[in-house]
């Protein structure tokens, strides 16, 4: 028999097949024979267990589910094997454990009804983050000296400065797109100059700033919350609390107030940079010399246009800048809530965006600026 585990069927004297199981059943071992095990088929009477040397739970276990499946005895155990099955005889159970489920018809009105109960929750969060914002506001315009400059410089270079490549380049491309779509759809009409009207107002009215957001969103706005979040969960929130620091003036009023005053400047670099994108494609495409094309903006794009972006803009991210900081205070727990809270940051935050974006179309619309 050796150190390995082997089984065998023979006949016996009654006619039936006789399981004998050999060696060492151990969780070491078994995995040579399990897979033979599990294949056997045809009529087995009985499951000899007098040749096994050493067997632990897993032997025994295998053992008791051969026996269940073929409705065979178990002989020849020995004392320590017969505990162990004494000890597995009901883990066969075909019973149901599952967890009871309520029917759909209450289940799906008790989720809508908790999705309600969070929302308000949620609402009450953010208007106690306002209240909390503002006094902080108040506080340090009393107390000027409380204000940290050197955090909001550094929060102005890491939100406007460090963004400048990927927004560039973003704006860029979208310039590209914008141009030659455009001029493809205009060209079935023969006027396929009027695609610098096209990519001046739509950059510098809409895409221009949105898009900014947006990328501000998943850059900046992730980072805010993923920080303050981590600070949460490391105890500094506290810590800054127990010696007398506000974690709203230290961490919070210097990004907010960095998201809202680069804001501006960045919209307006993309779209600056999206109609360079859309000059090159009039350069190369349609046949407008460059200088043209960008001398041309001036003619078509109303001034109100470009107003309107630099009016959405600060607003724009104020929301960004809210959501990463109110998600990132609201970490709690462990660190896997971290990273839901900076998921939740983004998402709330792109979300707004655009809903506060539809409504500023309309605004814009009544008041005559369309």
């Amino acid at each position: 028999m050796g150190g390995i585990a082997e089984y065998e069927l023979v006949e016996g004297d009654d006619g039936g097949n006789v399981l004998v199981l050999s060696g060492p059943f151990l969780v070491s071992t078994i995995g040579q024979v399990d897979h033979d095990l599990r294949a056997l088929d045809g009529q087995i009477t009985k499951v000899d267990l007098s040749a096994i040397s050493e067997i632990d739970t897993v032997g025994a276990w295998v053992a008791c589910s051969i026996s269940r499946e073929f409705n065979a005895d178990l002989t020849g155990a020995s004392p320590r094997a017969e505990r162990l099955i004494e000890a597995l005889k009901d883990t066969g159970s075909k019973e149901d454990i599952g967890a009871p489920r309520l029917p759909v018809f209450e289940r799906v009105p008790e989720a809508i009804g908790q999705k309600m109960l969070n929302a308000r929750k949620g609402v009450y969060g953010v208007v106690g983050f306002l209240g909390a914002l503002l006094l902080s506001i108040g506080s340090l315009i009393r107390h000027p000296k409380r204000f940290r400059w050197l955090a909001l410089v550094r929060q102005l270079e890491l939100v406007g400065i460090s963004a400048l490549p990927i927004v560039g380049l973003m704006s860029f491309l979208i310039g590209i797109v914008i141009a030659q779509q455009g001029a493809v759809q205009l060209a079935q009409f023969g006027a396929e100059t009027l695609t610098v009207n096209l990519v001046g107002r739509i950059t510098l009215r809409e895409l221009g700033v949105l898009m900014t957001a947006i990328m501000v969103a998943g850059r900046s706005g992730s980072a805010f919350a993923a920080q303050i979040g981590t600070m949460r969960l490391t105890e500094e929130v506290d810590a800054m609390q127990t010696i007398g620091i506000s974690p709203m003036e230290a961490l919070v009023v210097p990004r907010i107030m960095a998201a809202v005053l680069m804001m501006p400047l960045l919209g307006f670099y993309a779209a600056a940079v999206a109609i360079i994108g859309g000059a090159v494609v009039g350069e190369f495409m349609l046949g407008i010399p460059f200088w043209t094309f960008l001398s041309r903006i001036q003619d078509v794009v109303p001034i109100y246009d470009l107003w309107v972006g630099l009016l959405k803009a600060p607003v724009f991210g104020l929301i960004v800048a809210l959501a990463g900081c109110y998600h990132g205070m609201q970490v709690k727990g462990n660190s896997e809530d971290v990273g839901l809270r900076t998921t939740m940051a983004v998402v709330t935050g792109i979300f707004a965006v655009i809903v506060i974006d539809a409504f500023f179309a309309v605004f814009f619309t009544k008041v005559g600026w369309a």
